[in-house]
């Protein structure tokens, strides 16, 4: 009987974060006004943390990201966090083509920037990786 608490207690730690994960997307947890204190500072410790950790052109950052998305629609909210997940599983390489490609072109004309999108989908990888080493992100 033992043998079996053990695996059945790791097996359930380790099931924990999926569960809290998919309570959390239930309407059934509490307003903020509900939370306890100690729910309270586990949720806002992280950010208490980052801000201290900050310049203060990072944290004039920070305000300004909040502004974004409090200013967002809930459409356009999760068009960002599609945007931000395709990011992140993005390859090292493809982050810096972009970044590299979206410099060159954020203040291009409308139609030079479409002209270079249609360049941009004719090259080669090989043509790609070459074009970013000529014209490199100035600030990844």
């Amino acid at each position: 009987m033992h043998k079996m608490i053990l695996p059945t207690l790791l097996s359930l730690a380790l099931l924990a974060p999926g569960i809290a994960a998919a309570q959390s997307a239930t309407p059934s947890l509490p307003a903020w006004d509900q939370l306890t204190p100690q729910q309270r500072e586990q949720l806002t410790a992280p950010v208490r943390e980052r801000w201290n950790n900050s310049t203060p052109e990072r944290r004039q950052h920070m305000l300004d990201h909040a502004a974004r998305w409090e200013a967002m629609t809930p459409e356009e909210r999760t068009r960002a966090r599609q945007g931000h997940k395709r990011w992140s599983d993005m390859p090292p390489e493809r982050r810096e083509h972009a970044r590299a490609l979206y410099q060159h072109m954020r203040n291009l004309p409308e139609a030079e920037r479409k002209a270079m999108v249609d360049r941009w989908k004719a090259m080669t990888p090989e043509q790609r990786r070459a074009w970013v080493e000529a014209n490199p992100a100035t600030n990844p």
